[in-house]
């Protein structure tokens, strides 16, 4: 999955839109691969580990 910086830094809601607009635009395009490659019904969970200044904020 590739996502450009401009994708990542756009103004968005809250006080940093870096961590706001980066992590849903993110988490989207991983939701549609997912949904290409493999049914839905087999995914139980998902794990996420935030690195950096996202995972302090």
């Amino acid at each position: 999955m590739n996502i450009s910086v401009f994708d990542l830094f756009k103004i968005g809601i809250g006080p940093s839109s870096s961590h706001t607009v980066g992590p849903m635009y993110a988490a989207k395009q991983f939701l549609f691969n997912c949904m290409e490659q493999f049914p839905l019904t087999k995914i139980y969970s998902v794990k996420i580990e935030l690195f950096g200044s996202l995972a302090l904020t």
